[in-house]
């Protein structure tokens, strides 16, 4: 699924949710409800409606061709105990568990793009480098234990720090201290999940495995609870090819 260019990305009227830190999505988010109301819709009807509102968050840039060549009817978990019981973790939450291993999508969870659009773009233009390599390809999927490093002057949330009064810039100013300057309505979305390791010292971040459901918890952010998730999963695992 392929967002439409001539549709708003964070329309108010179809309040589809987006990885981004915009004031209008977080508007969206608080104004949608989280378990839409679907006693009307057929079984196949909630699964599209899920499958829609799901992949509206999830990759919306990505073609549905490219994600079904990654989408995996398996799903990791990790059933620990907790209190002597072991509860069934709401695993279909990692229904999109592949996606979190793209260039981009880490780029955004490590909070150095306001977007996951900003994030390609960054990616794009070589501002991003995996191992310490430069790989300018959004859709690179990174292996266990891979480093990604962003260019500090090219994070949004980075600004160099002024000048002191009374002192002039000097010819090493460019190597000088940056400080963190949120962007307004950034504060709820700036969490990084357990499969991410981020140094903000040096703007990079390790990739440590892939993200797993534990009892009660997920480790993949979204804004949609397990069971859309679970509808989803079921769509594309009955029509996958």
């Amino acid at each position: 699924m392929v967002r439409n260019s001539t549709i708003p990305v964070y329309s108010l009227r179809r309040q589809m949710l987006r990885m981004s830190w915009n004031k209008y999505n977080l508007f969206n988010t608080t104004q949608r409800a989280r378990v839409p109301n679907d006693s009307n819709k057929t079984l196949y009807q909630q699964k599209w409606a899920s499958k829609k509102d799901t992949r509206s968050y999830h990759g919306d840039q990505i073609t549905e061709r490219q994600w079904q060549s990654m989408f995996k009817t398996r799903l990791p978990t990790a059933n620990t105990k907790v209190g002597g019981v072991e509860p069934h973790p709401p695993v279909f939450s990692l229904t999109f568990a592949e996606m979190e291993r793209r260039l981009d999508f880490i780029v955004f969870r490590s909070n150095f793009a306001p977007s996951i659009y900003a994030a390609r773009q960054l990616v794009g233009h070589g501002k991003v480098t995996v191992n310490g390599k430069p790989m300018p390809y959004p859709s690179h999927r990174v292996t266990d234990g891979d480093i990604i490093q962003v260019e500090p002057t090219s994070v949004s949330t980075l600004k160099k720090a002024a000048p002191k009064e009374g002192e002039e810039e000097s010819a090493g100013a460019s190597k000088a201290p940056m400080e963190f300057v949120p962007k307004p309505f950034s504060q709820p979305f700036l969490f990084v999940p357990d499969y991410l390791e981020v140094n903000y010292n040096t703007c990079s971040t390790c990739f440590l495995r892939s993200p797993i459901s534990r009892p009660g918890k997920t480790e993949i952010p979204s804004p949609f609870p397990p069971q859309m998730h679970a509808l989803a999963y079921e769509f594309y695992a009955r029509n996958r090819k």
